[in-house]
């Protein structure tokens, strides 16, 4: 392997690991039992990737092909399950795990479709996609609407981590110092989202409006 492999591989199972966490915070959150945390930790940790090879044709997807992908999800469930007791401690804690884990993955993600040949903007939506995925899923796992689908800059900061990379391959610059920037530029944007509410604009719906949608629904009940 390269090293520009071996980086990304390492990159591909930390974001396997906080992933997982963010998963298993959610399941104890929701006090699912062992077995049901342990599920949620290697589906949220690791779907993202295996949608990722699926799509560029890395065929058996390495999550399931290589067993250390499984070890680290268990690793991680069994670390959150029995270390976090306490839901109140749990509410912020597995926002944080996923912003880490976002960054790595799309950055990860991006490298890997380039590797395989992917156009420049296929390369960056896919790792956008490799990010965002496990989020996605945990959250309609534990009946939440997705973060990618509220005003939170999640996808948006997925994005913009694949989209250093991918620039920073197109000039030249090294996949380490690319993925870096890419990272933090990722994280800082998921912590200014969280701790200081930056959002896309949404849709402002009058009071009129929003009273105009609501009342066929409530005449309907009469």
């Amino acid at each position: 392997m390269t090293n520009t492999q071996i980086f990304t591989t390492i990159l591909d199972v930390g974001g396997t690991f906080v992933f997982a966490i963010s998963g298993a915070v959610a399941a104890v959150n929701r006090r699912l039992d062992l077995f049901g945390t342990l599920v949620l930790a290697f589906v949220v940790g690791n779907v993202g990737g295996v949608c990722r090879d699926l799509l560029i044709g890395a065929v058996p997807p390495a999550a399931l092909v290589n067993s250390r992908y499984l070890w680290v999800s268990i690793l991680a469930g069994l670390i959150t399950f029995f270390l976090y007791a306490g839901v109140d401690k749990l509410r912020s804690t597995v926002l944080w795990f996923d912003a880490v884990g976002l960054a790595f993955f799309a950055v990860a993600g991006a490298q890997k479709a380039i590797e395989y040949g992917m156009h420049p903007v296929m390369a960056a939506l896919l790792g956008m996609l490799t990010g965002i995925g496990g989020g996605m899923l945990r959250d309609v796992l534990v009946n939440e609407i997705p973060q990618v689908l509220k005003s939170d800059l999640y996808a948006v900061a997925a994005l913009a981590a694949a989209s250093t990379v991918v620039v920073g391959h197109q000039l030249g610059v090294s996949y380490g110092v690319a993925a870096s920037v890419g990272g933090v530029l990722c994280f800082a944007l998921r912590y200014m989202a969280i701790k200081h509410g930056w959002h896309l604009p949404v849709a402002n719906l009058s009071a009129q409006k929003r009273a105009g949608v609501e009342k066929p629904n409530d005449s309907s009940q009469h």
